[in-house]
């Protein structure tokens, strides 16, 4: 195993999932669609986020989860991935407690009981559907009915749908004009300029331990380049060029550690 602790200085591996909510790198288009999409739980609405991948979509979705009292909300995240209609309502009322099995009309009233009565209990039901570009078009209806209560005269359950930008295709569809009209707040990421993303390095490094900044101009210079500002490339490429750089007994990671990592992730 490559010891980057002791070639660094970091007392915890850097760039990895493995982080806090409380560490993540502070952003004002991040915290302002976190903002957004809690203001909008909290007035018992629904939401979206819509973000290209490796822009902090999941990240963000944990940070909204740590940010809902548990005392007041019950949260359930729900990943997502090509399902039908009936399929998908499976898959919420396992998430939620409620009996998976039965019906599609009967699933579809199972889990409306279950969210009136944690409202009974005093808990507003809440759900975080991930990677919902990956949902048939004959699934998105379901949303509607899971969050219609009473002919629409009371909101009950709050529903935040996420997804890459093929998500917001979808919900401009005429044939999903309905589930559109129930979300009454879009959250969106972009990708990090050069400079959010130097700012960004830092930050991992430090909350990590190191205490002299391992990364010189070349190499902050080919991670911009080569990532193009998305979180999730970068993460990789910084990693590994560090590996890179303590396998060569380097103190400091240059571009052509850089260019190593770029190698051998995407050979």
């Amino acid at each position: 195993m490559i010891d980057l602790r002791s070639n660094f200085g970091f007392h915890a591996t850097p760039f990895t999932r493995e982080i806090r909510t409380q560490d993540h790198f502070p952003l004002p288009y991040f915290d302002e669609a976190l903002d957004g999409l809690k203001r909008c739980i909290e007035s018992r609405h629904s939401g979206a986020l819509i973000a290209p991948a490796g822009t902090g979509k999941t990240a963000l979705l944990r940070r909204l989860i740590a940010a809902l009292p548990e005392a007041r909300y019950q949260v359930h995240y729900i990943k997502v991935t090509d399902l039908g209609k009936r399929d998908l309502c499976r898959e919420i009322a396992a998430a939620c407690g409620a009996p998976p099995t039965g019906s599609y009309a009967f699933l579809v009233r199972a889990l409306q009981e279950r969210f009136e009565n944690a409202v009974h209990e005093g808990r507003r039901p809440v759900i975080l559907l991930d990677e919902s570009q990956d949902l048939r078009r004959v699934s998105f209806p379901l949303l509607r009915l899971i969050t219609n209560f009473e002919m629409d005269s009371r909101l009950v359950l709050s529903l935040v749908i996420c997804g890459q930008p093929q998500l917001k295709t979808v919900l401009s569809r005429t044939d999903q004009e309905s589930v559109a009209r129930r979300i009454h707040f879009y959250a969106g990421l972009r990708l990090l300029s050069r400079d959010e993303l130097v700012q960004y390095l830092h930050h991992r490094c430090s909350i990590a331990g190191c205490k002299q900044f391992p990364f010189d101009e070349g190499a902050l210079e080919a991670l911009y380049e080569i990532s193009r500002g998305n979180l999730r490339a970068a993460d990789s490429l910084a990693l590994t060029a560090l590996e890179r750089a303590a396998l060569a007994e380097k103190k400091v990671v240059g571009s052509l550690h850089v260019t190593e990592a770029r190698q051998e992730l995407y050979p």
